[in-house]
C-alpha cells in the first residue's frame, strides 16, 4: 500500500488530489478511481476486472456513480445518461451530470453497455489511460467540470466508456456536518465567503476552453497563465471532438442538450463509432 500524506493547506481540492493519485502508480495493470466515504461489495476488484474484460472495446473504461451506501450490492448496474449546463453563475455554465440510474432493469445483466460520461466517483480502466488521458496538474480547486472533461479526452483518445453490469460500490452521499473541501480553502486563504468561487471561475476557462466553449476561446481568456501546457492535457488524437459531442447531445455554442435515447435503451449510440457493436 502506498500513501501520499498531504497537509490540507497543500491539498488543492479533490481533482488535484486524483492527479498525486495517480503518481502513486507503480506499475499495476488495472486503475480504479472512487470517492472516500466508500463501502465495497464482496470480490468488488474481480467483478470490476470481469466487467473489463467482458466490455466489447480494446480499450474500456466501466464507470458510474455508485448507488448509496446502505444498498445491498443486488443492483444490475446504473448509467450516467442526462447532462445539463449548470445553471448556477458560479459554475459558469460548465456541464454537470445528472443521476445515475438503473436504466436496464429487468434487462440488466450481461454485456456493460456504453455510456456517454465518466463518473469521478467510479471508474475502473486499464492503466494505460494514465500516459495517454493523464491527470491535469492545472486544475486546482475544481470541483465542477472534472468528469465532463475526462469523458471527452478519454473518448477522443480512443476509449469507450460503459456502464457497469453489477454495482460493486457504493457512496455515503449526506455528510452535513463533515469539513468540505471548499472550507479548506477560506481557512488556508483566510478568505470569507465566496474566495472559492472566484479562483474556480478562472479555472473553469481551462476546461471551457478544452471543450470549445466560445466564450472561452484563446483570445478571450484574460488570464493566459489559465493555459499553460494545455496541449499536454486536452483532446485526444483518435477522434473528433465534435464527434462525442453530437454523441452526448451537447450544443456548446446555443447551450443546448439533446437528450441521447441510445443511453437511456441501453444501446449503442447511432454513430459510426460502434458500427462493430450494434445489433
Amino acid at each position: 500500500v502506498r500513501v501520499l500524506k498531504v497537509d490540507e493547506s497543500g491539498s488543492l481540492g479533490p481533482y488535484f488530489a486524483r492527479y498525486l493519485g495517480s503518481k502513486l502508480w507503480s506499475g499495476e495493470q488495472y486503475y480504479m478511481q472512487i470517492d472516500s466515504h466508500m463501502t465495497f461489495a464482496p470480490s468488488w476488484d474481480a467483478t470490476s476486472v470481469k466487467m473489463l474484460n467482458d466490455a466489447p472495446s480494446e480499450k474500456p473504461v466501466i464507470t458510474t456513480y455508485p448507488p448509496p451506501h446502505t444498498t445491498k450490492f443486488k443492483g444490475k448496474g446504473t448509467r450516467i445518461c442526462d447532462p445539463l449546463f449548470a445553471p448556477s453563475d458560479i459554475e459558469s455554465q460548465i456541464i454537470r451530470l445528472g443521476g445515475s440510474a438503473a436504466y436496464d432493469g429487468k434487462k440488466g445483466g450481461g454485456l456493460p453497455r456504453v455510456a456517454p460520461f465518466v463518473a469521478a466517483g467510479y471508474f475502473v480502466a486499464h492503466s494505460g489511460f494514465l500516459k495517454e488521458v493523464p491527470f491535469d496538474p492545472f486544475l486546482p480547486w475544481i470541483f465542477m467540470g472534472e468528469e465532463i472533461s475526462m469523458s471527452a479526452r478519454l473518448w477522443t483518445a480512443g476509449y469507450d466508456l460503459f456502464s457497469p453490469n453489477q454495482d460493486v460500490t457504493g457512496h455515503i452521499y449526506v455528510r452535513r456536518h463533515k469539513p468540505k473541501f471548499w472550507e479548506v480553502f477560506q481557512r488556508t486563504y483566510h478568505s470569507k465567503g465566496g474566495g472559492h468561487n472566484s479562483i474556480q471561475l478562472k479555472i473553469i476557462d481551462r476546461i471551457k476552453y478544452t471543450l470549445k466553449y466560445p466564450e472561452a476561446a484563446r483570445h478571450l481568456i484574460r488570464e493566459q497563465t489559465i493555459l499553460t501546457a494545455i496541449e499536454e492535457y486536452g483532446m485526444g488524437e483518435e477522434r473528433p471532438l465534435e464527434d462525442y459531442m453530437e454523441m452526448v447531445g451537447l450544443d456548446m455554442v446555443g447551450k443546448k442538450v439533446t437528450e441521447a435515447k441510445w443511453c437511456h435503451d441501453g444501446v449503442p449510440p447511432p454513430i459510426h463509432w460502434y458500427d462493430d457493436i450494434r445489433d
